[in-house]
């Protein structure tokens, strides 16, 4: 007898691929969802694409990617 687990609610991610061209505003977000010191926001942007939010429901991932398309970045929700 075998049983298929499903989930629901897998966990997903946040990976940052591109800062766009308003760096400044972009590095707003990411301290706002990562909770991360101004510096380190910024050094995250030299080293994309880069995850910046993992385990997260599907909910938190795309309002955190919402959030980093109006800011002008390329971001995207993996699962």
């Amino acid at each position: 007898m075998y049983a298929v687990l499903i989930c629901d609610n897998v966990p997903n991610a946040v990976v940052l691929t591109r800062s766009g061209p308003h760096a400044i505003e972009v590095v707003k977000v990411l301290r706002r969802w990562t909770g991360l010191a101004l510096w380190d926001s910024r050094l995250l942007l030299d080293r994309l694409p880069a995850t910046i939010l993992e385990d997260v429901t599907r909910e938190t991932a795309e309002a955190a990617v919402r959030e980093l398309l109006e800011a002008g970045a390329e971001a995207e929700v993996r699962p």
